[in-house]
């Protein structure tokens, strides 16, 4: 019933108007004063024009939500025109009353304040100067009773409504916020694990590309060094398909028994991966010092992979003849990474590829993804410089 009520409110405010003028008419049939031993039924008849004042009255509060303050208007002038002309206190104030919690119901509370405070006084005051009983009889005080009652009880709905409304909004606006953050990790992590597998990819695709092609030259002149070159493609394959698997393990779900477990690579292995290079032919200096403390995780990560797609430049721009130099070095709170190469970038082709390449972006995308700096451009008098300070205090709330 309340359901169906609530998808029809109209036949709901039907049904209240009909139970209030029931209730109006069956009060008008007692006199609280024509026995001693208390009102009977019947011992009063109203009179036509109080029945049709009452009915005019109960018929208003259908529309009590649609104009609640016309409503409260009409009904406050029909009881107190009733109050007014009859000769006992009558029962028609009871259709103001259901129309002033409407309105108390439905608007701010100092506004409630006041409209029930005219209605009270208004009502009250007919009440008393007209009515046949002394002005402080019980029935003119129980106007003021049933008018601060209405008042209250629609000031009380009208905050608990807030109050639920406020609630809910709360709840729908930190699923919206739990959403867009749940949207934003998802598009952080797989920006980078795209990183993570282009940096792969370009570096031991790099080395097999240039191991592969001196393979290829000394094949019939020197099968020794060609065999050497070809263990290096065999070494760098397999080193891309440990990483390869390693990265692409992060998408596993929890749990997954499959899932990788070696840590992820950082500066403790750069010479590894300068060794990798050096065997493809490029000479590559280190100068870092030693004993310093471990970097956080993320930022010894994006240090090793920003070296990594540096060589990588190199070795694929940088000329056959080319040298790098590669510098770690904490400085306060900060770590500095430098690549340096005396090569010069070749002339441009005729027919430049259609997409450029993603290197320089994934490294500046790391690097401001933990809040430091990257420098890329070319050296005075050739060559290729890249500089990338990082903060030692990730913005993870890693430290050392």
């Amino acid at each position: 019933m309340r359901d169906r009520f609530r998808a029809h409110p109209l036949a709901f405010d039907a049904t209240l108007a009909f139970g209030v003028l029931v209730c109006m008419i069956a009060g008008s049939f007692t006199d609280p004063h024509g026995r001693g031993d208390g009102p009977r039924f019947g011992e009063h008849v109203p009179e036509v024009s109080s029945v049709l004042l009452m009915v005019a009255g109960a018929a208003a509060l259908v529309l009590r939500r649609r104009y609640p303050f016309r409503v409260l208007c009409f009904t406050g002038a029909v009881s107190f025109a009733e109050l007014v002309n009859d000769t006992r206190p009558a029962t028609i104030a009871m259709s103001a009353v259901v129309a002033l919690y409407t309105v108390a119901s439905r608007t701010d509370r100092p506004t409630t304040w006041r409209v029930g405070l005219v209605t009270t006084v208004l009502l009250t005051a007919a009440a008393m100067a007209f009515g046949p009983t002394p002005w402080y009889a019980q029935e003119n005080i129980g106007i003021i009773a049933w008018t601060g009652m209405a008042a209250a009880a629609g000031d009380a709905v009208r905050s608990r409504r807030a109050f639920v409304d406020a609630i809910r909004e709360r709840a729908e606006r930190a699923e919206r916020t739990r959403e867009e953050e749940a949207g934003r990790r998802v598009a952080e992590e797989r920006l980078r694990i795209a990183r993570d597998l282009h940096d792969v990819v370009a570096h031991h695709i790099a080395l097999v590309n240039v191991q592969a092609g001196v393979a290829a030259h000394v094949m019939d002149k020197r099968p020794d060094q060609a065999k050497e070159a070809l263990a290096h493609v065999r070494e760098a394959s397999r080193s891309a398909l440990d990483e390869l698997r390693a990265t692409v393990g992060l998408l596993r779900q929890y749990g997954d028994p499959e899932a990788p477990t070696e840590p992820a690579p950082g500066l403790a292995v750069l010479d590894g991966l300068l060794d990798s290079f050096r065997k493809a032919g490029l000479p590559v200096a280190l100068a870092r010092a030693d004993g310093d403390p471990p970097l956080p995780a993320t930022v010894d990560l994006a240090a090793y992979r920003i070296v990594q797609e540096a060589l990588t430049n190199v070795r694929k721009h940088a000329g056959p003849d080319a040298e790098a130099e590669v510098s770690v070095v904490r400085v306060g709170r900060t770590v500095e990474i430098t690549v340096l190469d005396n090569g010069a970038a070749p002339a441009a082709p005729a027919d430049p590829p259609p997409h450029g390449g993603h290197g320089l972006l994934g490294m500046r995308e790391r690097v401001g993804a933990l809040g430091g700096t990257l420098t890329a451009a070319p050296r005075y008098g050739g060559g290729f410089r890249v500089q990338a300070i990082l903060p030692v205090t990730s913005r993870t709330g890693e430290d050392t």
